[in-house]
């Protein structure tokens, strides 16, 4: 039997008078859910001291009255803030156990993270002073800090353990240490920056019901219009941010709602010339991803490729794809020269020292730096797609019997992602995506663990990210692109470029270094 010792509390609102019901009389603050109005608790009275914005619709299974276990105790979700920042937008779920405890329940590169507020730190450094990579003490140990964006509160509803800021910008930092976790500090009180630390955590772990969607998709009230030809898109999962047309190639931003003149941008490369995926959109396979056979489903594909640094005449190419599954959340499956792997975001950061990095027990050495740049996209992507995105990766292999591991840091200005993954048969995904032909000779380009380099990517990120997977573009000249057309396809990107480079245009050859990135898409934390 569950017991609820705190003290249910309601009054009116001021406003409206409609009831206003808190769950816990330690909650200080709550959003009307008539007339939106922002209410502080004045003793036993409620003071009105603003409105809140419309909550946009961005369609997230988790509502207000859902419920779950951790740990063994329940909780209820009776509050949530909705924010902004150039990255898109997030949500903070406040979770309310049956003790009286509040949590936070936060997105994280397409999973979730759960954390609870407690004291700053005495020595916690100062919020400005921070940067994306830096290592820093906070609570006697080390961390690195994985972002630091400026954001700003979108909307909220619901009951609320402090009053939400209604107004301005501030700073909102992610930290992340070997341990798994994520710490935040946020300057929305200047004069007391709050601090929260908790884990990643799968929406199947807390075992939720009273989700707002039951299926595997969100398939009502997603239709929207193309704004560059005026195709119908449908957007699918809840967490999609940008959708590409599969008219005319734009990409659509859909992070602040759905509502209105959307933002957007063209394409134009060599992914427009007709090349698809080898694994189609849509499809679905199951595959062991660190974790039991799942069925994972393509939403998202994405070409990159390395930006050639001085005294380098050559740039590679790689493919990515965006896989989804409902309980686990994203993954990504990479396609380079050096063969295929998988990989995920993780919501901590490894032990670093030098070229040597260490996660959950398995030891990795640097192989390769490079930037890399986003050159096509394709499909539903749970980050804010951006034109031209650029990353600066950083790939390593596991040692010794772990050789088969991978692990990637991606750094942008604002933002640090790692990502974690094995290397794969391409006779695996064949296999779990039933593909049959010409495909799968094209896929075979596996090597043993060690004999070279396999791209690890950023996120993102998102995953994050985000995102990682393309192919080995070899100098080819004469005859031997017909070589590469019976091995890869008529259609493929290989051969494109081989007849491409073979007419004088310049196409990149197996640069080290660049196999691709493990892209795990944008956002950190937040």
């Amino acid at each position: 039997m569950v017991t609820t010792p705190q003290r249910a509390y309601r009054a009116a609102c001021p406003n409206c008078g409609a009831a206003v019901a808190f769950a816990s009389a330690a909650s200080a603050s709550a959003v009307c859910s008539y007339c939106r109005s922002t209410l502080v608790r004045d003793g036993e009275a409620l003071r009105r001291i603003g409105i809140s914005a419309e909550l946009f619709d961005d369609h997230t299974p988790l509502q207000l009255g859902a419920s779950g276990k951790r740990q063994g105790l329940a909780f209820t979700l009776v509050g949530r803030l909705q924010y902004g920042y150039d990255g898109g937008t997030w949500n903070e779920w406040h979770a309310l156990f049956d003790n009286g405890r509040s949590a936070w329940l936060s997105e994280d590169n397409g999973a979730y993270v759960i954390a609870f507020d407690a004291p700053r730190p005495a020595d916690a450094p100062a919020i400005d002073a921070l940067r994306a990579g830096q290592r820093v003490q906070a609570d006697g140990r080390a961390w690195d800090v994985a972002s630091v964006v400026r954001a700003h509160l979108v909307a909220a509803e619901g009951e609320l353990p402090r009053p939400p800021r209604l107004q301005g910008e501030f700073t909102v930092v992610d930290l992340r240490n070997p341990q798994g976790e994520v710490a935040t500090l946020d300057a929305s009180d200047a004069a007391q920056p709050g601090w929260s630390v908790g884990r990643s955590v799968a929406l199947s772990e807390l075992a939720m019901s009273g989700l707002k969607e039951a299926s595997e998709k969100t398939l009502s009230a997603r239709g929207i219009e193309c704004p560059s030809c005026g195709a119908a898109l449908e957007i699918k999962l809840a967490t999609t941010q940008s959708i590409t047309c599969h008219q005319c190639n734009a990409v659509v931003d859909v992070s602040a709602g759905v509502g209105g003149d959307l933002a957007h941008y063209q394409q134009n490369n060599a992914g427009a010339s007709g090349a698809e995926p080898q694994i189609p959109l849509g499809s679905t396979g199951t595959l062991a991803l660190g974790g039991p056979p799942l069925p994972w489903e393509v939403v998202g594909y994405q070409e990159r490729c390395d930006i050639p640094g001085p005294g380098d005449d050559e740039t590679s190419f790689w493919r990515e794809y965006l896989l989804y599954q409902r309980e686990a959340g994203f993954a990504f499956l990479v396609d380079s020269n050096e063969g295929w792997s998988w990989v995920r975001p993780i919501t901590g950061a490894p032990a670093v020292r030098g070229d040597q990095a260490q996660w959950q027990g398995v030891n990795y050495r640097r192989r390769w730096d490079y930037a890399a740049r986003v050159t096509w996209v394709q499909g539903e992507f749970y980050w804010r797609v951006q034109q031209g995105e650029q990353a600066q990766v950083s790939d390593y292999e596991g040692s010794g019997a772990d050789g088969s591991a991978r692990l990637a840091r991606e750094a942008t200005a604002s933002e640090v992602t790692w990502s974690a993954g094995r290397t794969l048969d391409a006779g695996a995904i064949a296999a779990a995506f039933g593909l049959t032909g010409s495909v799968p000779q094209a896929m075979q380009r596996d090597v043993a663990p060690l004999s070279g380099h396999l791209g690890v990517g950023k996120a993102v990120l998102l995953v994050v990210v985000v995102l990682i997977v393309l192919v080995l573009v070899t100098r080819c000249g004469g005859d031997e692109c017909d070589g590469v057309r019976q091995t890869f396809g008529s259609a493929s990107l290989e051969y494109r470029q081989c007849l491409a480079q073979r007419g004088g245009g310049r196409v990149g050859g197996a640069v080290g270094g660049a196999y691709g990135g493990w892209s795990s898409g944008s956002g950190g934390h937040k």
